[in-house]
C-alpha cells in the first residue's frame, strides 16, 4: 500500500459555544481561494483525492476537508435537520479566516453543501455536487436509491446508531492489517467503474488513510446522516441561488442518475454534467474537473480586479 501525504494543517475548531468541536484538514495554498470539501457517507476530513490535493497546490486553492459530527476529530452530535449544519460551519469559517468560498459535496455531503449555500447566499460563490443525495420526504422528494433502505432503517438507527458507531471505531483501531484487503474485496464486488478506481493505488491509499484516521476515534456520523436524510431538510432545494454544477455517473448504483436530473431541475441556476459509464465511487476521478469548473464559475461570478 502506497502512502498518502499528511494535510498541511490539521486540527479542530470549537462550535456550539465551545461545547463541541469540528475537525478539519487543509491542503493546497494557505492564501488561495477557499473550497470547503464535504465528504461522503461514510467518510471523514481526509476523503480528498490525491490529484485534487495536488491540483489545489498547483493552482493556489485552499482546499479544506471537514469531519461531520461523530467522525474523526468532531464531537458526536445529531442534527435534527440538514439545515442545522451551517451553524457549525460558521465558527469554522471564522476561525480559519474565510469569507467567500466554494463548497463541494460528495454523495452524502451533497445535502450539507446545498444547505451551506442556502444559509450563506452572499458568501458561497458556487457549489459542486458529486452524486449527491436527494430529499426523501417533502415536496422536493424523489424515491429510489440507497436512501430507500436508509429510510426503512432509520427507526433502528435512531436507537442503535451510536453503539454501532462505537463498535466500528473499536474495530478500526486495530484494523490496519485487514483494511487494505477489505477495500480490495469491496472493489471486486462493485460495478466495473468503481472496481477500476479502487484498483488505482492512490485512490485505495486515500480511502484507507481517511478510514483509519477518521473512523478509529468515532464512527457515528454515517448513522446520523441516515437519520437526517430521512427527514425534511429544513429548506427548499429551489431556494438555493448560488450556481450549482452537478456531476453524476449515469451508471450510479447507489444514487440513481435520475436523482441528479431531478435535483438540477429544482435548482434555479444549475447544470447537470453527466459522467458516461461512471458509477458512484468512480466519479471521484473527476475531482480535478470539479475544481477547474468551480474556478471558472468563480471567475465569472467574481471577476478578478
Amino acid at each position: 500500500m502506497m502512502g498518502v501525504d499528511r494535510p498541511k494543517i490539521e486540527g479542530s475548531v470549537g462550535v456550539d459555544g465551545g461545547r463541541r468541536r469540528i475537525g478539519f484538514a487543509e491542503f493546497g495554498s494557505a492564501t488561495g481561494r477557499a473550497v470547503i470539501w464535504l465528504h461522503g457517507t461514510p467518510g471523514a476530513r481526509r476523503q480528498v483525492p490525491t490529484e485534487a490535493r495536488q491540483f489545489a497546490a498547483d493552482n493556489h486553492i485552499r482546499l479544506i476537508g471537514l469531519d461531520r459530527p461523530g467522525v474523526g476529530s468532531s464531537t458526536a452530535h445529531r442534527y435534527q435537520r440538514v439545515i442545522d449544519f451551517p451553524a457549525d460551519l460558521g465558527p469554522v469559517l471564522e476561525a480559519l479566516g474565510i469569507d467567500e468560498f466554494s463548497v463541494v459535496g460528495l454523495s452524502g455531503g451533497g445535502p450539507y453543501a446545498l444547505a451551506t449555500a442556502y444559509a450563506f447566499p452572499t458568501r458561497v460563490v458556487d457549489v459542486g455536487i458529486l452524486g449527491g443525495v436527494a430529499p426523501t420526504v417533502g415536496p422536493d422528494a424523489i424515491t429510489g436509491g440507497a436512501m430507500t433502505y436508509g429510510s426503512l432503517a432509520a427507526p433502528l438507527v435512531r436507537v442503535a446508531g451510536a453503539p454501532l458507531g462505537q463498535a466500528i471505531s473499536s474495530f478500526l483501531s486495530i484494523a490496519r492489517p485487514v483494511a487494505d484487503p477489505a477495500i480490495r474485496l469491496y472493489g471486486r464486488f462493485s460495478p466495473s467503474a468503481d472496481r477500476e478506481l479502487l484498483a488505482r493505488p492512490e485512490f485505495r491509499a486515500m480511502f484507507l488513510d481517511d478510514l483509519l484516521h477518521g473512523g478509529r476515534r468515532r464512527m457515528e456520523a454515517p448513522f446520523t446522516d441516515i437519520l437526517v436524510f430521512a427527514r425534511d431538510w429544513g429548506f427548499r432545494v429551489g431556494d438555493v441561488t448560488a450556481p450549482v454544477r452537478w456531476w453524476h455517473g449515469d451508471h450510479d448504483h447507489i444514487i440513481p442518475f435520475d436523482h441528479g436530473r431531478h435535483m438540477v431541475s429544482l435548482l434555479p441556476d444549475a447544470k447537470l454534467l453527466a459522467l458516461p459509464g461512471e458509477s458512484h465511487l468512480s466519479t471521484l476521478g473527476s475531482s480535478v474537473d470539479i475544481l477547474t469548473e468551480l474556478l471558472s464559475v468563480w471567475d465569472t461570478q467574481r471577476p478578478p480586479a
